[in-house]
């Protein structure tokens, strides 16, 4: 794994989160910082704030439904643009 200075901070041993679990709550609500919890010299989990992991969440979710809509357009399964505002008027019963 490829660490970059910022996060060589956050990265603690689980001896660290057991002895300073306040100290890590607090980085991790009041900066936002996630923390990389160690054990036996491997990156075994990452605690960050519910904040953080919900905007995280619906980043993804946001990839995922681009790279979607790409395969669709690699795949040819594609409409026009107006054909498909028809449908939904007509669907909608509105009529211009």
């Amino acid at each position: 794994m490829n660490v970059n200075a910022n996060m060589k901070e956050s990265i603690r041993p689980i001896s660290f989160l057991k002895s300073n679990t306040e100290d890590v709550l607090e980085t991790v609500t009041e900066k936002h910082t996630p923390v990389i919890i160690t054990h036996n010299g491997e990156a075994k989990m990452v605690i960050q704030d519910v904040e953080s992991y919900y905007r995280l969440k619906q980043s993804l979710s946001m990839l995922k439904l681009a790279a979607m809509g790409k395969e669709q357009i690699i795949a040819g399964k594609t409409k026009p643009a107006g054909e498909v505002f028809k449908s939904i008027e007509k669907k909608l019963g509105i009529w211009w």
